[in-house]
């Protein structure tokens, strides 16, 4: 197998009923786009949360905690992530809160990037617990299309369909000529990466979430 065939499975899904699921999912993501900064912010909060741990727990947390994640002190924070079963509460409580910083002008930020792949490298210098998949995973939820969300389950596709060989480890390098690839798929199904990883992720989940 390699790309021409997971581009195949690709176009087959986009005959399909996810593909409804998928283009509503999108357009949630761009409302979320154009909302208050505190909105904006709990999902980088829901971002910084899902490093090395399952999105499906990260709903789950966010859900709880709404906007105790721009009001809850550190300590109290901490609590309420352990609580509810994330693998490092005080690491991702720190990580939040620090990034509070950035809540007065999280929108005015974002809007003075022109290029998303610039926008993506600045947050991952100065959001502390944010990297290449998270900031990528953040901008898509909030309706950028053209950075790519690489975590375990994409890279297992692309695995499994012989498109790459799975990387021992996953370096910025690694992260660019993975997502080069991506983009090639993108370009022959019509799709952008933002939706492109949604069908990836449904492929091998089942499921579509965020």
């Amino acid at each position: 197998m390699a790309i021409e065939d997971l581009v195949r499975e690709v176009n087959r899904l986009k005959e399909g009923e996810v593909s409804k699921l998928i283009a509503n999912r999108m357009r949630e993501f761009e409302e979320l786009g154009g909302r208050s900064n505190e909105e904006i912010f709990k999902e980088l909060a829901f971002c910084l949360l899902t490093a090395n741990y399952s999105a499906e727990g990260g709903i789950k947390i966010q859900k709880a905690i709404g906007d105790g994640f721009i009001t809850l002190p550190k300590e109290e924070l901490e609590r309420r992530l352990r609580e509810l079963g994330h693998r490092f509460p005080r690491a991702r409580a720190e990580y939040i809160v620090e990034a509070r910083r950035l809540l007065p002008i999280l929108k005015d930020i974002l809007r003075s990037f022109d290029d998303e792949k610039k926008l993506r490298e600045w947050l991952a210098r100065n959001v502390k617990g944010l990297g290449y998949k998270e900031a990528s995973h953040f901008l898509r939820n909030i309706g950028y299309k053209n950075v790519a969300i690489i975590d375990y389950h994409i890279v297992d596709v692309l695995v499994r369909f012989g498109v790459i060989e799975r990387p021992r480890t996953l370096t910025k390098r690694k992260y660019l000529e993975i997502e080069s690839i991506l983009e090639r798929i993108a370009r022959e199904t019509g799709l952008t990466l933002g939706e492109l990883d949604l069908y990836l992720w449904y492929m091998e989940t089942g499921k579509v979430l965020k």
